[in-house]
């Protein structure tokens, strides 16, 4: 069932696929893992690789995100594409960055007509914003798309593996060569179920320092002059903030995480790479210190800050499925517990001990959230494509805790609103909404409430933070888009939670 998003009933996410073997073993039908002979053919360019495959209209390549903005592979292959003038081929990476910006000129030509992807920003996104992709977008989360890719949901012809090295079996990994990226953890499922797999590098070593890719799975190798720009995968903000107001935020997260008294021994936690939660990490980080904790685990793509944690003794694990700057990439290199995380491994939704699923804790960002606690991290204020959830939902409905912090007014828009546009994260997943200006309590978490009945914090309800939004910055208005549907957001489950629109040009 498809939401229109201006009069829209959301479906309640449910957690049988997590608590009972029956559903698993009944309803969770994989395909068989396609395995091979251990011979790996080594092919002189992608274009010839085209010709050996007979890569042909309507098929789908799958890629993966390790050097995000500074992937240079996928547009490789888009070129071959081009050449060949291949049509209605389906694309299916696990994100789309701005450096992508080739892909639209193949997307007006229909060369490419549908994409599933769990991020998508930049060019790429406006193009499909203004209607310009013939078919749909289909917005996965992380652990969806494992979920999707293992059930063939998405059926893969050729995945795309990006590796920095690669020795002469097969063999690959994000660590050795010039240009490392980090573990790979995004393409385990592709690497699984397509029917074709291709390992394209520009270092060929005779002996790596792992194997994280194992050519067993692993079907042509090719070599190319560069992979990608570790420099790249730094994109967006990487270090703490200096803004007051988005410190205040975090400091105001620690307090409240320490005085529902979670801040213990055996703690896990994760957070994404944004400044204000490199802030929640730096202030949790000294108040665990002071208190002589340490935690179990911190998960998610990591940061440096994490990696300060863990160093520091504060986690006695790093579960990474993707490196968000080179002092995790070095961080995974030399450290024995900081330990590579695939898809399935960190989010799908019926691996029962998915690693999400152990979280304690959670901070997250929000575009913006109404007043059910529905979150947007998918369309701008005025519905254009900017992201997507990743993550977001996964780790939303898994954590114990799941705390999203965001600044009450943004560019004078109100991030609290009574509509949003685009639903990523349902309400019933998120627990607290932490702004400057005070604190709000999903009410379905009434522990939560009465843990805090004697805080000093400003716990007010949502309701009340609307309103503050409106006196500073007016009612913000919701933005009307056109009828067309140009994108499917789909739940970790495989639901439909909501719809993208087209945008008004």
């Amino acid at each position: 069932m498809i939401h229109n998003s201006l009069n829209r009933s959301i479906p309640k996410p449910y957690k049988a696929y997590t608590t009972d073997d029956a559903f698993l073993t009944e309803s969770y039908k994989l395909l068989p893992k396609t395995k091979h002979k251990g011979i790996v053919n080594i092919v002189d360019s992608i274009s010839t690789l085209f010709d050996i495959l007979k890569i042909t209209d309507g098929m789908t390549l799958s890629f993966h995100h390790h050097y995000r903005n500074g992937d240079l592979l996928l547009n490789m292959v888009l070129e071959v594409i081009k050449q060949k003038n291949i049509k209605n081929l389906t694309l299916a990476p696990s994100a789309i960055f701005p450096v992508h910006e080739p892909l639209v000129e193949l997307i007006k030509n229909q060369n490419i007509t549908k994409i599933y992807t769990n991020y998508v920003n930049g060019p790429v996104a406006d193009a499909i914003s203004k209607g310009q992709l013939k078919d749909y977008l289909i917005m996965d989360t992380h652990g969806g798309r494992a979920r999707a890719i293992e059930t063939g949901d998405i059926s893969i012809d050729v995945a795309f593996v990006a590796a920095s090295a690669a020795d002469h079996l097969g063999n690959a990994n994000g660590i050795d060569g010039q240009h490392p990226c980090g573990p790979l953890g995004y393409i385990y499922p592709d690497i699984h179920y397509a029917k074709h797999t291709v390992v394209v590098t520009d270092t060929i070593l005779d002996k790596l320092t792992n194997n994280d890719i194992s050519h067993q799975f692993i079907d042509y190798l090719i070599k190319v002059d560069q992979i990608g720009l570790s420099s790249g995968i730094e994109s967006g903000t990487t270090q703490m903030t200096k803004d007051p107001i988005q410190l205040k935020i975090a400091k105001d997260t620690v307090r409240l995480i320490d005085e529902l008294r979670l801040i213990k021994n055996g703690l896990s936690f994760q957070t994404g790479a944004g400044s204000t939660s490199i802030a929640v990490s730096h202030f949790l980080k000294e108040k665990m210190v002071a208190n002589h904790i340490k935690g179990s685990f911190a998960s998610g793509g990591i940061t440096a800050s994490l990696v300060d944690m863990y160093e520091t003794g504060l986690f006695e694990k790093l579960y990474d499925v993707q490196s968000f700057d080179l002092k995790a990439i070095k961080s995974y290199q030399i450290n024995k517990n900081h330990l590579l995380m695939d898809a399935s491994m960190y989010a799908n939704p019926f691996y029962k001990h998915n690693i999400a699923s152990k979280l304690d804790i959670v901070i997250l960002g929000a575009t913006e959230i109404d007043l059910n606690f529905n979150v947007n991290v998918t369309t701008s204020s005025t519905n254009k494509l900017m992201g997507g959830s990743g993550g977001h939902s996964d780790t939303a409905y898994e954590s114990k805790l799941t705390i999203i912090t965001t600044n009450l007014v943004k560019s004078r828009i109100s991030s609290i609103r009574k509509h949003i546009q685009t639903i990523s994260t349902p309400g019933s997943s998120v627990d607290v909404v932490v702004t400057e200006r005070g604190i709000a309590i999903n009410p379905k978490r009434i522990d939560l409430l009465d843990a805090l009945k004697s805080s000093n914090l400003n716990i007010i309800t949502i309701e009340e933070l609307y309103q503050m939004s409106i006196d500073i910055a007016g009612e913000p208005e919701l933005y009307t888009p056109k009828d067309r549907v140009v994108g499917l957001i789909r739940y970790r489950d495989g639901s439909i939670i909501d719809s993208i629109y087209e945008v008004l040009h």
